[in-house]
């Protein structure tokens, strides 16, 4: 869900970020834990995730609850996986606090299989291996350690489309049908033409797109290989696909098209429904954060094609749980129900977050959406998740695209000169590397 999402995300993800209080309530010690274990064999598992994995909105837990009447279920959010992932780290290092069950977004799973799996469950101690069938062999594999270590099961990957509001779209006097959009579009050099002629008729206050940070990590997750190359070379500052990607930012920056709004913000988080923006590249686990975000009064106003350039993946994550859990049994027969097959289903019908496990992928394949005008979700990202490249997952994948997307926002707000604020994001990547 992301890592930006990214993300998935990113995870990329709904939630609020308020981080004493996610450290406290996600301690498996906790006082009402203890109470509740202590008396009628009654547990208290808890849940810790960034971004909105869309568990309890889909009324997961609450099934399992009821299934499970000895089991009650308490999840902490942060909204921002950088901030989730600071945090946790903190905790890791200290030994305390953790939940029985901590979410990892896949730009994150390569430290965890390479330096942490000393920190988690090896899942197999608890039958995990008879699992590996049901999900996409690319994602099974990213959570595997060097010696085989199962280190975290797959919710949702992260397929590529563009959202758009057909509001916005008929009052610049652009077309809105999905099927016309995509041939406009199947060019990002498209995408950013059309986008110049929706500025010169825009609606008030209306932007093109959210930010160009967005328009970045869409992009770049279109490429198999983006920060390491498949021989585990850092490549970033010199891979052709991640140069071509600012650019196209930088241009969006420049000609005017974006919001300049920071993913995840307050302010972000209220254009939805103000109509800042006319379009957001948009991951399948996006769509939940859209309809929480938008409301109800945004029903009917969007719609959802083609990405432009060809498909890509944006995000996707992992359950996984710490060595320091309290109740680490229980926590695998949660995790192991709610990646199952038949509640990623659901979760997709519900939320939008597209599934990770291949018996759900072609369950979906009929499934539209209401909120997003009728739109084939489960064709349009059904297509894309089949077409999406295996991409390779380095150790800092996600803390050097946190930097990219920090000098684009330069750019885009401060008006800093592009060859600036790359030598800005190369100092970044330094500094994070060591």
């Amino acid at each position: 869900m992301p890592t930006a999402r990214a993300a998935r995300r990113v995870t990329a993800r709904l939630g609020a970020l308020v981080l004493t209080g996610a450290l406290l309530a996600a301690c498996g010690g906790s006082s009402d834990a203890d109470s509740a274990d202590g008396a009628n064999g009654k547990i208290t598992l808890t849940v810790d995730l960034f971004g909105s994995f869309g568990y309890k909105e889909a009324g997961l837990y609450a099934e399992y609850e009821k299934l499970h009447p000895n089991v009650t279920i308490k999840q902490t959010d942060t909204e921002d996986e950088a901030d989730y992932w600071k945090s946790l780290q903190t905790r890791l290092a200290g030994g305390g606090g953790l939940a029985d069950v901590q979410g990892i977004e896949v730009g994150r799973i390569a430290t965890v299989t390479q330096q942490q799996t000393d920190k988690f469950e090896d899942l197999k101690k608890y039958g995990a291996e008879s699992l590996k069938g049901q999900f996409a062999e690319a994602k099974w594999a990213a959570a595997t350690g060097r010696s085989g270590e199962v280190l975290g099961l797959g919710t949702d990957v992260g397929p590529e489309a563009m959202c758009y509001r057909t509001d916005l779209f008929k009052k610049a006097g652009l077309p809105t049908d999905r099927e016309e959009l995509a041939q406009r579009w199947s060019s990002w050099d498209g995408y950013l033409e059309l986008g110049k002629k929706y500025k010169a008729k825009a609606p008030d206050k209306s932007a093109w797109l959210d930010s160009v940070g967005s328009l970045y990590s869409i992009m770049i997750g279109q490429q198999k290989e983006r920060y390491y190359s498949a021989s585990g070379e850092l490549i970033w500052d010199k891979n052709p696909a991640l140069l071509e990607a600012w650019d196209r930012s930088v241009e969006a920056a420049e000609s005017g098209l974006s919001a300049e709004l920071d993913q995840w913000s307050p302010q972000w988080n209220q254009a939805f429904a103000a109509g800042s923006f006319a379009t957001i590249p948009c991951p399948a686990w996006m769509l939940g954060y859209i309809k929480g975000q938008a409301g109800d009064a945004g029903q009917g106003k969007w719609d959802i094609a083609k990405l432009p350039g060809g498909a890509g993946n944006w995000g996707g994550s992992y359950l996984s749980i710490p060595r320091a859990a309290e109740h680490k049994k229980e926590a695998y027969e949660l995790i192991k129900w709610l990646t199952a097959p038949e509640q990623q289903e659901k979760l997709f019908r519900k939320q939008g977050n597209f599934p990770s496990s291949t018996g759900a992928i072609d369950k979906v394949a009929d499934t539209t959406d209401p909120y997003f005008s009728d739109a084939p979700t489960g064709k349009i990202f059904g297509d894309a998740a089949k077409a999406a490249p295996v991409q390779v997952l380095g150790l800092h994948d996600q803390s050097i695209a946190q930097q990219i997307t920090n000098a684009l926002s330069e750019v885009e707000r401060k008006g800093t000169d592009p060859d600036k604020a790359w030598k800005n994001a190369s100092k970044g990547v330094a500094n994070t590397l060591g």
